[in-house]
């Protein structure tokens, strides 16, 4: 069921008042120049008319005709009673509907009409010059002021119902904003996983894999690494969870940590002295360096691994290459994937060469 609102009670009161003031007419209590029923008629008429004009769905030729009817309706009313009582306030009604109907000039168009309508009743019938100026005047400044705050009611109802508008984009702005946070946050945390604890996993399951295959005091060393891995990897998820970012990065320092203890796989790591990144191209930077290595122990074949990050006034480029079996047609995983999209984003690039062993070089513009 729809809500009563404002306009609907409005509408109401212009009806009562409406009623009210035709009260003497229709019941006979003043003279009229025309018969009671057309009278009526001309009262229905107006009535119908004001409807049609203000609850028309949209507005167009119909709703001015039904406007024009009612002003019309509202002129022969008054014209046609004697005395006058207070048969203009349906003179101010017509004014104060103008503006849901036509433009504001022809509202105060309609505003003068009606006062010349009010003039020419009111001559006959006023016996002072004092007397006609008061009730013209009386009935001139009712409907000005009936236009204008008129007026400003459906601006400010305009007002609203844009604010409630803006309102709604902006929820709905937000609503995509949070999922967007929210897919991006997935990513994120999908990549520090993948990133942070497939490369120690690997080496953890490479150790076991050996110590099974081993006696005694052999497989202690290997169970010993893996042990070490175990607790690295406990640490590493700690402080992930913990804080994932850092206040400064030491690029070199976290590369080597990263590239010791790998059993089969020589990994050197060189970095240029005048290197310095941000701590999110930083961690772009470990990051790639996790999945190539992790990479490179997987699916290479490969012996040595050698990583370089070099730089410049305008791009830092890490590069890695090995010495494995390298690939006709490389496919991008989640790792590799999830490395380019880090880049691209970074306002770099990430590219893969595998015709000789493996290549991957990642660039980013200089912090």
């Amino acid at each position: 069921m729809r809500r009563v609102g404002t306009d609907e009670w409005s509408g109401l009161a212009m009806l009562v008042v409406a009623v009210a003031v035709a009260v003497p007419g229709l019941f006979g209590a003043v003279e009229l120049l025309i018969g009671r029923g057309w009278w009526i008629t001309l009262f229905v008429v107006l009535l119908v008319a004001l409807l049609t004009a203000t609850a028309a769905p949209e507005p167009g030729r119909w709703r001015h005709m039904a406007y024009g009817v009612a002003v019309v309706a509202s002129w022969a009313l008054v014209l046609t009673a004697r005395p006058l009582g207070l048969l203009p306030v349906l003179l101010v009604l017509t004014a104060a509907v103008s503006v849901y109907v036509v433009p504001f000039y022809a509202g105060l168009a309609v505003v003068g009409l009606n006062t010349a309508v009010i003039i020419l009743v009111a001559v006959p019938v006023t016996r002072t010059l004092a007397e006609l100026t008061l009730t013209v005047g009386f009935y001139l400044l009712i409907q000005v002021a009936s236009l204008l705050s008129s007026m400003t009611l459906l601006r400010e109802q305009r007002m609203r119902r844009e604010l409630a508008a803006a309102h709604v984009e902006l929820k709905a702005a937000g609503l995509r904003l949070e999922e967007s946070a929210r897919t991006e946050e997935r990513l994120r945390i999908s990549r520090e996983l993948h990133d942070l604890i497939g490369h120690q996993l690997t080496v953890l399951t490479l150790e076991l894999e050996t110590a099974r295959h081993l006696d005694g005091a052999a497989a202690r060393g290997h169970v010993e690494r893996a042990d070490r891995v175990a607790r690295e990897l406990l640490g590493d998820v700690r402080a992930t969870v913990g804080q994932l970012r850092t206040e400064t990065v030491d690029l070199e320092q976290a590369l080597r940590r990263m590239a010791r203890d790998l059993p089969g796989l020589y990994v050197s790591i060189d970095v240029s002295a005048d290197v310095r990144v941000d701590e999110e191209r930083g961690a772009a930077f470990v990051r790639a360096a996790q999945e190539i290595i992790t990479n490179t122990i997987r699916h290479a074949g490969a012996y040595e691994l050698r990583i370089s990050v070099t730089g410049d006034d305008t791009m830092t480029v890490l590069d890695a290459r090995d010495d494995g079996r390298g690939a006709r047609n490389p496919t991008f995983g989640n790792g590799l994937r999830g490395l380019r999209e880090r880049f691209e984003a970074l306002g770099g690039d990430l590219v893969v060469d595998s015709a000789a062993g493996f290549r991957v070089t990642a660039r980013v513009p200089a912090s």
